[in-house]
């Protein structure tokens, strides 16, 4: 697939972006630089930290193994993990994978809750009051937390007895012949040395300057912990490789795990995951009515697991980011200043993968609740 002229975009803010259908990538384009130091070009095959959008990966994972028959979407997660998963203040409502993965649970993001070191466990995490909104009882409200996709990591490993980021590697992303990986753990040797660095405003490395070499610890570790991955119990720590956000992922692969959404589940001709599971991850489980849920100034309004559907009509939504009431499903994601997005128009059957990284803490704000760079790259999509 040849790619287009390299975009103007602002500057130290590079770019990448690829177009699909459902049998194969359309179009494509970079801007910017995936490395200063060594002055390496930006192209659509090397990986960025996406962010959120991480957490269609994590939610495929799950599926594999609910048509599996090993996880149930409705089964109270207490039960996985062995201890209990309450909120307070409703003491007698389980907690759900459906919950979890569509931001239903009433868990919530209190700091940095959901960042969990090495050394660390996720119990003490849901076992504060802090960590769940005490207004609203699980399966009524909609507040986006990454917290819920720790204790989803969490289940996948003790439903699994295997470590979250080889998990998603065994079940989605080596099945779909992605060079993809959680923390860089999984990565080839090839896809490391085309890693995208992040970079704070004053042009310092934020993160994954990793000159060619695979990191010497790919977690965050608590401190006086040595970065042992042996002696990580399975399932006492499912965030630690970040299934919320932490996927390391090129535009032209993302743009496979989209084409798999937009092909109801199939890849390469044959079946992934059914029709039925695809339906029940773009939902939407959640639809906002004005005041059943946080959606962060308009920009979430309709929620499946882990899909987001745009645009909504309630007073109050701002996220038509294509600016033309155009129908899209997908994911946005935003943290280490990369704006990131996979996004299907159903109707056109066709779709975009992009990532913009070094957008600073605030970039340009946009028409809708997105801000100017992501409207610009969905634009790619005619």
């Amino acid at each position: 697939m040849p790619q287009t002229d390299r975009d103007v975009t602002p500057e130290g803010v590079a770019t990448a972006w690829v177009t699909f259908d459902a049998h194969g990538q359309l179009s494509g384009g970079a801007s910017g630089l995936a490395d200063r130091r060594s002055g390496r070009a930006m192209t659509i095959d090397d990986p960025a930290r996406v962010a959120s959008v991480s957490k269609i990966v994590t939610a495929l994972t799950v599926m594999r193994l609910v048509e599996q028959g090993r996880l149930d979407l409705d089964e109270d997660v207490s039960v996985r993990l062995g201890y209990p998963v309450r909120n307070p203040a409703f003491a007698d409502r389980p907690i759900t994978l459906r919950q979890l993965l569509s931001h239903t649970s009433s868990v919530r993001d209190a700091g940095e809750n959901y960042v969990i070191r090495l050394g660390q466990q996720l119990r003490p995490q849901v076992e504060r009051t802090e960590s769940f909104d005490p207004d609203h009882p699980p399966g009524s409200f909609f507040r986006y937390s990454n917290l819920n996709f720790g204790i989803v990591g969490s289940v996948l490993e003790k439903a699994t007895g295997e470590r979250f980021d080889r998990l998603a590697d065994r079940l989605v992303l080596t099945p779909l012949g992605l060079d993809a990986c959680f923390n860089w753990a999984t990565c080839s040797e090839a896809k490391i040395a085309r890693a995208v660095v992040l970079y704070e405003e004053d042009g310092s490395p934020l993160l994954d300057d990793l000159q060619g070499q695979r990191p010497a610890c790919p977690v965050f570790v608590a401190p006086g912990v040595a970065c042992d991955l042996d002696r990580h119990e399975l399932g006492s720590n499912g965030a630690l490789f970040s299934p919320q956000g932490g996927l390391r992922i090129s535009a032209r692969d993302l743009a496979v795990i989209g084409q798999l959404l937009l092909n109801r589940g199939r890849h390469g001709g044959k079946a992934f995951l059914s029709p039925a599971s695809i339906t029940a991850m773009i939902g939407p489980v959640w639809r906002f009515d004005g005041s059943n849920g946080v959606t962060d100034d308009g920009f979430y309004c309709a929620y499946g697991l882990a899909i987001q559907s745009l645009p909504g009509t309630g007073a109050g939504c701002r996220d038509d980011l294509f600016g033309d009431g155009r129908a899209a499903f997908g994911h946005a994601g935003d943290a280490y200043r990369v704006r990131s997005g996979l996004w299907i128009d159903p109707k056109r059957g066709r779709g975009v993968a992009f990532i913009a990284v070094n957008n600073g803490k605030d970039p340009p704000r946009g028409r809708s609740a997105y801000r100017a760079i992501e409207e610009q790259l969905a634009a790619k999509l005619r």
